[in-house]
């Protein structure tokens, strides 16, 4: 009986005995046995454990290792049943083909997990940039988790090429001129990458802020590598490239501490002296004990002669930068003068011409 079970195991097919073919089907249900435990222990007692932690950390490290774990599991599994196999030399060195390719595998599954894992280096970062004032270097943190993911990327690629057979040497000395001409493409976007740079060093403002440059005012939403993105107060957006947004004129007005109100008053011709000199020292009574002017710095003067009035100089400043905050200030000091210019029984001129007509004899 074993002598039969012997004979028919030798039987040849395809170039392999019937027992290889066995041993290569049990491996391969092996493998999908060990996937199922692998995902048990992962999704059960692994996740119970980190539960259990205050920290995210191990969360997202057992959520970036889950996917690549499995993949290792079908990765191991199929090479190992390959290997029973007698797999041909001619035409095609088969197993070293084989091996190449589940080696390039190997070095997918592990640039699948360190890709992953960028979320745990970006969870430190918005850690760190949480505890400082400006909210510029927020900003830096998808742009840092990208760009990483991009170096793995690219290296993930320059080893599966140098694993192919390959020369990474050769191949990017043969595409010097290809290079060459890249490079002379992109120059813009590398002088905007440097801009960017500019901007992030030497913080001009911060997302959030108001700003004026040379074609465009409003709050700035973003700040990318290659343009900044600014909301105009007519809700548009407009998209500025760091490289010109570095080399313009920036006027942050979000960062002056209070905000200026210059105007003038004009008086009609009708006001006597003695009554400019009380609207003078009202108006600056009015601006002294006013809570929501700024008490640094405030001028009020009798300056002109206008062509149809008598102008008063008022300048002063707002405690709040707010824009509706200094709009309130604003009106209450306009209305408090109004008020008291009516109680002097002054008015207020508005543009005239007074025609003197001379009749001769």
């Amino acid at each position: 009986m074993w002598e039969r079970v012997a004979e028919t195991l030798n039987q040849t097919f395809l170039g392999n005995s019937l027992g290889q073919w066995l041993g290569f089907l049990l491996v391969i249900v092996a493998t999908f046995i060990v996937r199922t435990v692998v995902r048990y222990l992962i999704d059960r007692w692994l996740k119970k454990l980190t539960e259990r932690t205050s920290t995210e950390v191990d969360d997202r490290i057992l959520q970036a290792f889950r996917r690549p774990a499995f993949f290792l599991v079908y990765i191991v599994g199929f090479y190992l049943a390959l290997e029973i196999l007698t797999l041909p030399l001619d035409p095609i060195d088969v197993p070293r083909f084989i091996t190449a390719l589940f080696t390039s595998l190997l070095i997918v599954d592990t640039a699948w997990f360190l890709y992953s894992a960028t979320d745990i280096l970006a969870l430190y970062l918005k850690r760190f940039t949480a505890g400082t004032e400006s909210k510029l270097d927020d900003q830096l943190v998808p742009i840092v988790s990208k760009g990483c993911r991009v170096v793995i990327i690219l290296l993930a690629l320059v080893m599966i090429i140098q694993n192919l057979g390959y020369s990474v040497s050769s191949l990017l000395a043969g595409l010097g001129l290809g290079g060459l001409a890249f490079a002379l493409a992109a120059k813009d976007s590398l002088a905007n990458i440097f801009g960017s740079v500019t901007i992030f060093t030497d913080r001009p403002f911060q997302v959030g802020d108001w700003i004026k440059v040379p074609g465009a005012e409003g709050t700035v939403e973003d700040v990318g590598f290659r343009s900044t993105r600014i909301r105009t107060f007519a809700k548009t957006l407009v998209s500025i490239p760091n490289s010109k947004l570095a080399g313009d004129t920036i006027e942050n007005m979000d960062a002056r501490p209070v905000r200026r109100v210059k105007m003038t008053i004009g008086i009609t011709y009708e006001t006597k002296a003695d009554q400019m000199e009380k609207a003078v020292e009202s108006i600056r009574e009015i601006l002294r004990s006013h809570a929501g002017v700024d008490q640094g710095y405030w001028l009020v003067y009798f300056t002109d002669f206008g062509t149809s009035s008598l102008d008063i100089f008022v300048y002063y400043f707002s405690k709040s930068k707010v824009w509706a905050e200094y709009l309130e200030v604003r009106q209450d000091v306009n209305l408090l003068i109004m008020k008291k210019i009516e109680e002097l029984g002054l008015e207020i001129a508005f543009p005239t011409q007074t025609v003197y007509l001379k009749k001769e004899a």
